[in-house]
């Protein structure tokens, strides 16, 4: 499994939308993220928007019940969240979660999981935080219990973090792949040599080769092909149709995300991608359009400058 061109939608402010039309908004970008050669519709996870994008108080629908609303929207496109939270489910029932996904969505379901790292969300929603590590040996456990669910396997573990007593996951199409999520050089890219069918680099584009070429040796470490993980890398892009709307679209950014964007018109982004990712041996793109996906058009736009260079 690997994700050539992924369409990521992360913010769910759409002036003039009223909520009763919010998802009808999504489901347009999804479509026309379909049509226009995206491989593949990825949500966010969360459940108050990130700083950077918008304040915690602007809407952010759960990632799960819109994947599935999505699944009935779309045909061909993959579905995954980009990525789950680990902190925020229990591991057997996110297995069945993702695997009634592939179901309803006729096998085209991905699993993609992180640590966790927003802290707010885990205080106000009364999940359980820890320490940096804490959260990585809950998912390395996670993943002990998750993985043999989406191979039909009935795990039993009996872990520090949660347990499985013989745990069934029916029914179910497929083993569906696992997607780590990060930029963790010691723990999430270990963790994906062991578990995953792909990974998602998510890092500034200046850390971008140094990050490709330490996953590798993780996966020789783990004495694994490091051809077998797929790779892709999130890359915001602030799309205009003219040099100067996308740097005014840009100039709301902070520096973080800046330090993660591509700004330019649809050509242009396509050439600074082509440059800083594919040509850092990343696979495939997953891009948002924060500022203005969600204007017909725009994702059509993007993934005509963009499918040529992973269909080459």
């Amino acid at each position: 499994m690997t994700i050539r061109l992924g369409y990521q939608i992360p913010n769910f402010t759409y002036p003039g939308v009223p909520v009763e039309n919010l998802f009808d908004t999504v489901a347009a970008q999804a479509r026309e993220a379909e049509a226009s050669g995206f491989d593949t519709v990825l949500v966010m996870d969360h459940f108050y928007q990130l700083p950077g994008i918008n304040t915690p108080d602007h809407p952010m629908m759960e990632a799960y019940t819109t994947l599935g609303a999505l699944a009935a929207s779309t045909s061909t496109v993959r579905l995954s969240t980009l990525v789950t939270g680990n902190t925020y489910r229990n591991p057997a029932l996110l297995a069945k979660t993702v695997t009634t996904l592939d179901v309803i969505a006729k096998g085209r379901a991905i699993l993609g999981i992180g640590a966790g790292w927003f802290e707010r969300e885990h205080q106000d929603f009364g999940f359980e935080f820890g320490t940096f590590g804490q959260r990585f040996e809950r998912l390395e456990e996670a993943l002990g219990i998750i993985a043999p669910m989406l191979r039909g396997e009935e795990p039993t573990l009996e872990g520090k973090w949660y347990t499985a007593r013989g745990a069934m996951n029916h029914p179910r199409l497929r083993t569906i792949p696992i997607m780590l999520g990060g930029a963790g050089e010691q723990k999430t890219f270990r963790l994906a040599a062991r578990f995953a069918d792909h990974m998602n680099i998510i890092c500034d584009l200046d850390d971008l080769p140094r990050k490709v070429a330490v996953l590798k040796q993780r996966c020789e470490e783990a004495d694994r092909d490091p051809a077998t993980l797929a790779t892709s890398f999130l890359v915001t892009g602030m799309v205009g149709e003219t040099a100067q709307e996308a740097a005014e679209l840009s100039a709301s950014l902070d520096d973080n995300r800046r330090a993660r964007a591509a700004v330019g018109t649809p050509d242009q982004v396509a050439e600074q991608i082509q440059e800083r990712i594919l040509n850092a041996g990343v696979d495939g793109v997953c891009i948002n359009l924060i500022r203005n996906g969600h204007r017909p058009g725009v994702v059509a736009a993007v993934g005509a400058a963009l499918k040529p260079l992973v269909t080459a």
